[in-house]
This record gives C-alpha cells, sequence and structure tokens, in this order.
C-alpha cells in the first residue's frame, strides 16, 4: 500500500489509538493456515493437560457434586430421547427462511422456535445467485493473478489465507448480509438490560474463504467447536461471565444459550491460538457460493445446542472406566481440548452424543444462500469431497457491537490498510499486501455504503440520532471512542 493511502486511513478515516490505548499494531499470533488450530488436521501431538486442570475441574463442581451426577444422568436420558427424535427428523430440523420473508411475522416466529432449540439456520436467497457466482469468479482470478496466495492444503488449496480479496470486502458490505446478521442476532437476549451490547449494528469480521475441489480428502474438517476450547472451562475466560454456571452447578436445564450479556467478558483466546477467536462471534455463518448438498463437501452440524453444550462441558468429570460416575481422583482431562486450539469432539471421547446419528448435513444449498450456526454449535465438514464441482464458500460471520468487539474492530482495521491478515488469524509479514487487485481505501470508501463503512469502523456510529435506544446511544459512543472519533 503506498503512503497516500496509508495516510488516507490513519487520517480521513481516524486511525489513531483511542483514549484507551487499544492497539492497533498487525497481528502478533504464530504463523499457519488452518490446520494450526486442529490437532487432527495438522497432524500435531497433544500433550497432557497440566495439574492446575485437576485442580480447576475440582474447584468447579466444589459443593455440587451430588447435584452435578444426578444433573448427568437426566441429561444422558435426554440425549437419548434426542437421538431417536433426530433419527425421525434428520436434515429437516435444521430451519429456514426466505430473506424476502423476514418481514413475514408468522414465519419468523416458526423459523424463531426452531433456531432456539437446533442452534443452526438457513437463509435462503440473501443475494442473488448470479451476484454470488460473480464474486466466486472474481476470487478465483484474485487467486490466479497472485499465486502467491497461501492455503491450506498447500498443495490444491481448499481454505485459502485471504481475508481482503474483493469479494469478501464486497460481500460483508452487501445490505442484505447486514440485514440478515442483525436479524440472526435479533434472536439474542439479555438478562442484564445496562448490558452494552447492540444486535442491530452488526460489525464486520474478516475470515477466510473456501473453495474445495471436487475428491478432496485433506480438508476433512471433524466435528469441533470454535471459539476456545480450554476457556470453556477456565475462571479466566468463559468464567468470567459465569457462561457455563448452572451446568457447573448441576442445573443443565436452566443453562440459556441465548443469554449475550454473560459473554460481554469473557476472555475466548487465552493462549493466542493462530486462528482462536477473541471477538464475540454470536452466530459462525457462510455464504454459498456454489450449489451443495451432503456429501459433496458440505456442513454438518449438532442441532441440538442446549444438550450438546451441557455434555461436552459435564463429559472431563465423569469416568467411563468407572460406569461414569464422579472421577476420583480428579484428573487433568479435558477431553478433545488442546490449548491454543479448537474444542475437538469425537465419537471415542464423547459416546453419548452419538455423532454418527446426531451430526446432519445442512440442506442442499445454491449460491448466494447464508448458513449461520450459534458459536457453541459442534459442526464439521465432510471427509470426502464427492461431488462434481467445487464447494465454494466465503466466512461470514455475525457480529454485535461490544466495547470488546469495537477493540478488535481497531486492530482490524489497521490490518486491512496494510492488507494482513485479520488480527486472529495466523500472522505473515506479507500477507495480501502486495496482491494485485487489492481493492484501495478510496475504493472501499466510495462504493460501500455508510452502514457497511461503520461495519468495518471507517466512520462512527450514529450515536447522536434520533431513535436510537439509551442502551445502544451508550455502546456506539463507547465505540465511537475506541474506534478514535471522539
Amino acid at each position: 500500500m503506498n503512503s497516500h493511502s496509508r495516510s488516507l486511513i490513519r487520517s480521513s478515516l481516524a486511525l489513531r489509538t483511542s483514549a484507551r490505548n487499544i492497539s492497533t499494531s498487525s497481528s502478533s499470533k504464530p504463523t499457519g493456515d488452518i490446520s494450526s488450530v486442529f490437532p487432527s488436521l495438522s497432524g500435531a501431538t497433544s500433550l497432557p493437560l497440566p495439574p492446575r486442570f485437576a485442580d480447576l475441574k475440582e474447584r468447579l463442581i466444589r459443593g455440587h457434586e451430588r447435584e452435578v451426577t444426578e444433573s448427568w444422568h437426566r441429561l444422558l436420558a435426554t440425549l437419548q430421547h434426542k437421538r431417536d427424535e433426530l433419527k425421525t427428523l434428520g436434515s429437516r430440523i435444521v430451519p429456514e427462511i426466505n430473506f424476502y420473508d423476514l418481514g413475514d411475522v408468522g414465519k419468523r416466529t416458526n423459523f424463531r422456535d426452531a433456531l432456539h432449540k437446533t442452534g443452526v439456520a438457513v437463509i435462503r436467497s440473501v443475494v442473488s445467485e448470479k451476484e454470488a457466482l460473480d464474486w466466486k469468479e472474481l476470487v478465483q482470478r484474485y487467486i490466479k493473478t497472485n499465486p502467491s496466495t497461501k492455503g491450506f492444503p498447500t498443495e490444491n488449496p481448499a481454505v485459502y489465507e485471504l481475508y481482503w480479496s474483493p469479494s469478501q470486502i464486497l460481500a460483508r458490505a452487501h445490505p442484505n448480509i447486514l440485514r440478515a446478521q442483525a436479524f440472526l442476532m435479533s434472536h439474542w437476549r439479555s438478562a442484564d438490560n445496562s448490558s452494552l451490547i447492540s444486535t442491530s449494528n452488526p460489525l464486520s469480521y474478516a475470515d477466510r474463504l473456501r473453495i474445495r475441489a471436487q475428491g478432496d480428502t485433506k480438508f476433512a474438517l471433524g466435528p469441533h467447536i470454535d471459539g476456545g476450547s480450554c476457556e470453556r472451562w477456565e475462571e479466566d475466560g468463559y468464567g468470567r461471565g459465569a457462561v457455563y454456571n448452572a451446568i457447573m452447578a448441576g442445573n443443565w436445564e436452566e443453562y440459556d444459550p441465548w443469554e449475550a450479556s454473560c459473554r460481554l467478558p469473557v476472555k475466548s483466546d487465552l493462549y493466542n491460538g493462530p486462528g482462536g477467536c477473541s471477538m464475540f462471534r454470536m452466530f459462525q455463518a457462510w455464504l454459498a457460493m456454489s450449489e451443495v448438498e451432503g456429501g459433496e463437501g458440505h456442513l454438518m452440524v449438532c442441532p441440538m445446542i442446549k444438550e450438546a453444550t451441557a455434555y461436552f462441558l459435564l463429559r472431563p468429570f465423569f469416568s467411563a472406566v468407572d460406569n461414569w460416575t464422579l472421577e476420583n481422583p480428579t484428573s487433568s482431562l479435558l477431553q478433545g481440548a488442546v490449548p491454543a486450539n479448537c474444542q475437538e469432539i469425537n465419537p471415542s471421547l464423547h459416546p453419548h452424543l452419538g455423532l454418527e446419528e446426531t451430526m446432519f448435513h445442512i440442506p442442499r444449498v445454491r449460491p448466494g444462500d447464508y448458513v449461520a450456526w450459534h458459536c457453541d454449535t459442534i459442526h464439521a465438514v465432510d471427509k470426502v469431497h464427492r461431488g462434481a464441482s467445487d464447494s465454494s464458500v466465503m466466512y461470514i460471520p455475525a457480529c454485535p457491537l461490544t466495547e470488546a468487539n469495537a477493540e478488535y474492530l481497531a486492530r482490524q482495521r489497521e490490518t486491512f490498510a496494510e492488507g494482513l491478515p485479520a488480527p486472529d488469524f495466523p500472522s505473515s509479514s506479507e500477507g495480501e499486501s502486495q496482491h494485485r487487485g487489492r481493492l484501495t481505501p478510496e475504493y472501499v470508501m466510495k462504493n460501500i455504503s455508510l452502514e457497511a463503512q461503520r461495519a468495518m469502523g471507517l466512520v462512527a456510529f450514529p450515536a447522536e440520532a434520533k431513535g436510537v435506544l439509551e442502551q445502544e446511544r451508550e455502546v456506539m459512543r463507547s465505540a465511537n471512542e475506541i474506534l478514535g472519533f471522539t
């Protein structure tokens, strides 16, 4: 990027360190690719967790051992019932709604009820099929023009280390994408009415894209959950917001996956993993750029958000060799959790989930469909892509406006200026900084909407506008200060 472009970003877009001294330095993550946070993909050896995790486990349920044991057995019975239900429904359990029906109260209500149970959803025709296919063609040209582009696997990549291609920037900025994100996030709720969060102001999160060729067997991403692993048990991780306290107290039925205010203090990346997510993403999501169905490199999900979450969190407290009684003595095991990696789930470590029967493909998608899943959802992709053409998506998660997310946005905005990987992702000294065809800041400012510019942290939020709810006004004021606009 030339000095004029840097000046535009730093001066015209007010890129300066805020009063809170938020760092806007480039990513300090280790180098790597998408396999870096999945031992099952990278082949890395998982070392035993240190003894402090045994102490942690004892603290988490101390005084509630009987209640936790009773709740565990209630959970196992519920899981068996859910498995029977899912066998009958299959992929039909995944709720769908057309983008142009988002204003239909009846359809919205049915969609909401199903989403709250499953944690996954498809919004059809968020952008036109032609637009989605044009974006795929454009990014394929971008890759061809820039042969230095890295990805996984190294030979014949399926997932590219791209964050700032024209297609990705334009897709994230599309008004329909922003509206779909706000619609999805409206299904969360806050127990604390004073919590500083706005779901009606989606933030842009720069993530990768996938173009998986037919026949690929290397991007065999098994069942997992993003957003940290050990952090879900740690007091300085998800414990900061007491997110899972009901589960640890033996009342998993009282756990609310859709309560947002408890997640605001969470630290989901305590180990600076090369792909560990530090931003609060209410939904992981992608936009389809090809027509794909089950078996064709497609997404699979476990559509029982509350029960599956309770299970993988309670699993480390119980011993398989002692007929599923509480461990004695307590071990440091957190099955599938490795620091700086995603939480992996598998049949041998998590047998009661019945993954062979409870992981279902998302229904067939067409270019322009938007697929989303709750940030705690277990998901995977087909181990073998048996389709006749590519399986292509752009990852575009849904992120609310919060103070912590605004802090991340300030750092991400700097990587946009430099053409470097977004802060959550593996670092690179060059990234896309020398890529031909990368959009200039001038172009972006002239060709995306004001709403999209706000989502990227390029202009201030309208904190003083009439009709803004006081709670939203406060978080917008705070975000504007963090981003350097006040």
